[in-house]
């Protein structure tokens, strides 16, 4: 047996094996920006401004913080039970030991009217067959010419226009403008969508399509004739409606989705004028794949070296004892609350002890206090009394006079 083995001094340390499994949890891409969703509980804002709470679900807790600077973005009103997606990365908490996340967005979880009318028309409209794979027709490669139905003054058509000048200059662009917000968008939509039907047939794709709002914003892309009017496109369109976290019945019913208008016109031109100029031969090509190679190696070098310098920011160090910090208040508002029961407490016990000595109570149980009526002297023995002596005698309820006999 090998005896040196027994006494080898161990090879973590609590602080060393905390910080290893910090570094590994912070360094999974998975893990740097993820949502989770659950119910929230134990929410907790001190004075730091800071924001404290549990997600949980029926077979698990996690431990959350939420950072001042994120906590004051934060334009949605939280109340225990309430069912979240939150967004951040996981990470670990030093002094205490624990794995947690660290949010930086929080949103509500199906809520409100207009999401069960949206599922209500998704159900549906998907029992028809509407939102079927079969049905989706082929982007094409090369596009030469492409409709696109959305605002003439938003900032969706000015994106989809600057990326389609970009990727391919060459194909032809006609704009059928409509509203996209309101309560007479979705006939407009469909007019203009009609419209560009019937003057452009020979369209090669049709982009559709809007900036990011809420879901009364984008509601009109959920209308159910504006989605039959989209899955009966007998030309392929691209759903780009609004941001890459929002999904409207539209984007089910189009040929193809894309997360954001921008990525819209991307997806209408797969293959750029620049690309066709590029295959210009072998050597080109050889030399375009070394420069990504390259490229790509280098990303990965910049982004090891980023994240060893975060982990050896000091701004680590401060906010794990800023939430160090947030602790020991709450311990010490414990212990004063809990200081405070106490003197009360024996406050009450004084109190009581004080109203058994009063001489008033001793009164109240039936006895007297005997005075002489010249000078209000107690007479505290039958010795002291003398006959014919004018008395004064005082009870619970006052005093009368009284004569030695």
């Amino acid at each position: 047996m090998n005896q040196d083995n027994l006494f080898s001094s161990p090879r973590w340390t609590v602080t060393s094996i905390t910080a290893y499994l910090r570094e590994m949890l912070e360094s999974d891409e998975m893990l740097r920006d993820a949502w989770v969703k659950g119910e929230l509980s134990n929410l907790s804002r001190p004075r730091s401004g800071h924001l404290y709470f549990t997600l949980k679900d029926g077979g698990a807790s996690l431990r959350c913080l939420m950072w001042r600077s994120s906590a004051a973005r934060l334009n949605l009103e939280l109340r225990e039970g309430m069912e979240v997606e939150v967004r951040g990365y996981i990470s670990i908490y030093d002094v205490g030991g624990q794995y947690q996340l660290y949010a930086e967005e929080i949103r509500p979880v199906g809520e409100g009217a207009l999401y069960q009318e949206f599922l209500r028309l998704k159900a549906m409209l998907e029992a028809e067959g509407l939102f079927d794979a079969a049905r989706k027709k082929a982007i094409p490669e090369l596009p030469k010419k492409i409709g696109i139905v959305t605002s003439a003054t938003g900032a969706a058509l000015r994106d989809m226009l600057n990326t389609l000048r970009r990727r391919m200059p060459l194909a032809e662009v006609i704009l059928a403008p409509t509203m996209v917000q309101g309560d007479a968008a979705p006939a407009k939509i469909v007019d203009a969508l009609d419209e560009l039907l019937r003057i452009a047939p020979d369209l090669d794709v049709i982009l559709l399509g809007r900036g990011g709002g809420s879901i009364e914003d984008l509601w009109a892309f959920n209308d159910e004739f504006v989605v039959r009017m989209v899955a009966a496109s007998p030309i392929p369109i691209i759903s780009g409606v609004g941001h890459e976290t929002d999904f409207t019945l539209t984007d089910f019913a189009a040929d193809l989705r894309a997360a954001t208008p921008t990525a819209a016109a991307e997806l209408a031109t797969p293959i750029t004028i620049n690309e066709l100029r590029g295959a210009v031969g072998y050597y080109a090509e050889q030399l375009n794949a070394n420069i990504i190679a390259i490229l790509d190696r280098d990303f990965v070098r910049v982004d090891d070296l980023r994240a060893r310098l975060g982990y050896a920011s000091p701004l680590r160090g401060i906010q794990r004892d800023v939430q160090r910090l947030d602790g020991l208040i709450q311990r010490l508002n414990a212990a004063q609350d809990h200081r405070q029961e106490v003197m009360q407490t024996k406050l009450k016990g004084l109190n009581r002890r004080l109203g058994a000595l009063n001489p008033q109570a001793v009164l109240a149980r039936g006895y007297a206090i005997v005075t002489r009526s010249h000078d209000r002297k107690i007479i505290g023995s039958v010795a002291e009394a003398k006959e014919g002596e004018g008395l004064k005698i005082r009870i619970k309820d006052g005093e009368f006079d009284a004569k030695v006999i």
